[in-house]
């Protein structure tokens, strides 16, 4: 019992570090869900000025430029600027974004928020996974790390709360506040070990360190670091490095890949799809209400994922995460084929879609939308990292609207039960890839991560030698009694 109370003592910073950082996931978070409650506020004529469809799609399209930017910019600077620092230059767009938002009387203001906004996430989501993974221990890495998707979830749930019940500028006023606390918390939270020990500040890395785990456990990890530091080349990493390099090649085909599944799977398709089926089964929960309640299950999951993942491990939440999401798409996409193309009346039956979403959204939530961005900040060594973290937040942004619009094409032209066929099976097919390729990462260093890898692929290489070998062996040995006798005749 004391040894459990002196363990919780020492990792308090860690816990503060952690919650203080994700404040910058929700407030950005909210700037992406804002559309969703103010849309249709906009374009109803009852604000300050009216926008039209293609406006408002332009809303969506400034933003994802505003992300690639930002992420651009994170991934050339986080190794010049440190973590912490990113962070808190990540709170000026937050806050300016919303200001302008509340204060917005034509488009083009609105439009320049949007653009600022999408700023704030491209920095917010590559650096935040950055820094919960290296100040994390390898024991809670997994929990503190999904306190980013935590923050996914409250602040989407957040802003249609406060988008759907009060005026559009009041909640952006409301929004405004998270940006300034996560200043004035973080402003006093330590700067990432790992990077200090990048820039050779020894002794502030040691300092942080202690601070972090306590001096006992500081000490050691310092150790370790300095360590392998020395293993670590001298020189910054390049964005080539990226591609050229074979464990950065392994660690891409890893968390990108886990990144496409969850857009595949339909995670952010489905966000935007579920409001018209919520409408469709008005008859039993307002569609507002729904809203709500599919957020509340988001939210609630994502906490469970939390507590789960460094006792079970990443690949077997992914798995029955897979599973679960799975079979709820595949109940779904039949339900659509039936309402589409069946003549039967489906109309006592709209409970069937609606649950399909709950349960979809209950079991993505402990895997499929959560430990992905857990894996890209534990995947990368540190040099590459917020060039790796950069990459994938531009690839997850620009792919993601592509497969969102490819499916609504598809929904429209072939019914949605397509769509949701395509998210069925992609997740089941997926699960191979999960049991094959992802490695288990619970209980691990950061560094010991970068060791496996490599050694995977030095296998892998040594494998395929003794291959070619065996074949050049087998061509060149001479030819036997019975060869002789083919050739005769």
């Amino acid at each position: 019992m004391k040894l459990a109370c002196k363990i919780a003592s020492r990792r308090r910073r860690q816990y503060l570090a952690c919650a203080s950082a994700a404040l910058c996931v929700v407030s950005a978070e909210m700037h992406f869900g804002w559309s969703s409650p103010s849309i249709p506020i906009l374009a109803s004529g009852e604000y300050y000025f009216t926008i039209t469809e293609d406006q408002a799609s332009w809303l969506a399209v400034l933003l994802l430029a505003g992300t690639v930017v930002g992420a651009f910019f994170a991934g050339a600077f986080a190794n010049i600027l440190g973590r912490k620092k990113m962070v808190l230059l990540t709170v000026v767009p937050l806050l300016v974004g919303w200001l302008m938002i509340a204060s917005a009387n034509n488009l083009l203001i609105l439009d320049a928020a949007r653009f600022i906004a999408g700023l704030s996430n491209g920095l917010c989501f590559s650096t935040i996974p950055m820094y919960l993974g290296e100040v994390s221990e390898p024991d809670i890495r997994g929990m503190l790390s999904t306190l980013g998707p935590i923050c996914i979830a409250l602040g989407i749930l957040l802003i249609n709360v406060l988008g759907n019940y009060i005026a559009l500028h009041t909640t952006a006023y409301i929004a405004s506040i998270f940006p300034a606390i996560l200043f004035f918390t973080f402003l006093w939270m330590p700067e990432s070990p790992t990077y200090l020990l990048q820039e050779k500040k020894e002794e502030a890395a040691k300092k942080n360190l202690v601070l972090l785990r306590g001096e006992e456990e500081g000490k050691k990890e310092l150790d370790r670091l300095v360590e392998y530091m020395k293993n670590e080349p001298e020189e910054n990493a390049s964005w080539c490095d990226l591609f050229t390099c074979k464990v950065n090649r392994k660690a891409m085909l890893i968390a990108y890949g886990l990144r496409t599944t969850q857009q595949l799977c339909g995670t952010t398709f489905i966000i935007f799809y579920c409001k018209t089926l919520f409408v469709e089964s008005k008859e039993f929960l307002s569609p507002n209400a729904a809203t709500i309640l599919y957020g509340l299950l988001q939210l609630l999951f994502s906490f469970v994922a939390s507590f789960v993942i460094d006792k079970f491990g990443r690949k077997p939440l992914l798995i029955v995460s897979l599973v679960g999401a799975s079979t709820a798409m595949l109940v779904l996409s039949v339900f659509a084929y039936f309402e589409k193309n069946i003549q039967v009346d489906l109309s006592h039956l709209t409970y069937i879609p609606f649950s399909c979403l709950m349960i979809n959204v209950a079991f993505t939530s402990i895997g499929i939308a959560t430990i992905p961005l857990v894996m890209v900040g534990e995947m990368f060594a540190a040099k590459i990292r917020p060039k790796a973290v950069c990459v994938s937040t531009i690839y997850y942004s620009l792919f993601g609207l592509v497969v969102t619009e490819l499916y609504f094409f598809v929904g429209e032209s072939y019914g949605m039960y397509f769509p949701f066929l395509i998210c069925t099976l992609v997740g089941f097919a997926i699960i191979l890839f999960v049991v094959r390729v992802v490695p288990e990462t619970k209980g691990k260093t950061l560094e010991d991560i970068q060791k496996e890898l490599a050694e995977t692929v030095v296998r892998k290489k040594i494998g395929r030698s003794q291959i070619g070998l065996e074949n050049f062996n087998g061509m060149a040995s001479p030819p036997s009694d019975n060869d002789r006798h083919n050739s005769k005749t």
